[in-house]
């Protein structure tokens, strides 16, 4: 096992990047770390050069961990070697998440939980949605009066994107937020009086996600507008364009597959939670 350094972690991102869409969300934990925005985890590999386990945990060393909910990560082509990282390297005393990864993964997890005895269930399925190039997505038109509403969120808005978040509401949510809007791209559209009615955000592993539009503005495509400009701010600046879509979420599924995003139908990725 190796904690990997600032520079080992530029050498891992190239070698994710080899292993698209499977590899999407280390490689998005892995591309932010490169580029001097925040973090709180710590990645690990069972042997270098090669590896054949990458897995991302909280770091002990940060004292900002504590503030966010308990994830983990992982990109592995070695179910044995899998199965010894997260026995050996994963604290499993107190609640929480392992998200974004292959679905194929999951008897791994159920039978290292069960040894370790921790309960576990799933959290959520999903659909990796990703822009495999600019020239895919559809953009709507953009009349001049709706483009000179476009704007991003300031931190005078995370209590109203806390609260609309369906897994927000609460302090570490209010946290979460202030991280990803100080940090990350965003994308708004503002009403006539400069309050936010629709937006966008970027997560710390660089997944679009959080899209939302308040009811009473609904139908206006706001949606599209949104996705459009971010996936192109994205896209300019280097970042990854992707997605992860809840399995009976078929509205945004249908809405990002219009716009052009894709889906490599052979894998499907899950969120599950364990000690809860």
């Amino acid at each position: 096992m190796k904690v990997l350094n600032k520079d080992e972690l530029q050498t891992a991102e190239g070698v994710l990047l080899k292993h698209f869409p499977r590899s999407y969300k280390v490689y998005g934990f892995l591309y932010t770390c490169n580029r001097n925005k925040p973090t709180t985890v710590e990645v690990v590999v069972d042997s270098w050069p090669e590896f054949k386990v990458i897995l991302l945990r909280p770091d002990p060393k940060n004292k900002q961990s504590k503030d966010f909910r308990k994830k983990v990560s992982f990109f592995s082509t070695d179910e044995e070697v899998l199965r010894k990282l997260l026995s050996e390297e994963v604290d499993w005393s107190s609640y929480f998440l392992i998200g974004g990864f292959d679905i194929s993964h999951a008897p791994t997890l159920k039978e290292v939980s069960s040894e370790k005895k921790v309960n576990n269930r799933s959290f959520t399925l999903v659909h990796l949605m990703y822009l495999p190039d600019i020239s895919h997505l559809r953009a709507p038109d953009v009349n001049s009066q709706l483009k000179s509403r476009i704007s991003s969120l300031s931190l005078s808005h995370i209590d109203m994107v806390n609260k609309t978040w369906k897994f927000g509401g609460d302090e570490k949510g209010y946290r979460h937020f202030k991280n990803i809007i100080s940090n990350f791209p965003t994308c708004c559209i503002l009403d006539t009086h400069g309050v936010p009615v629709a937006w966008i955000l970027v997560y710390e592993y660089c997944a679009l996600g959080m899209l939302y539009t308040l009811p009473e503005y609904r139908g206006k495509g706001y949606a599209k507008v949104l996705i459009s400009t971010m996936a192109k701010k994205l896209h300019a600046d280097g970042y990854p364009v992707y997605c992860f879509i809840e399995e009976d979420n078929t509205v945004s599924y249908k809405l990002f597959q219009n716009m052009g995003f894709i889906e490599d139908t052979s894998y499907r990725a899950a969120w599950f939670e364990f000690n809860f």
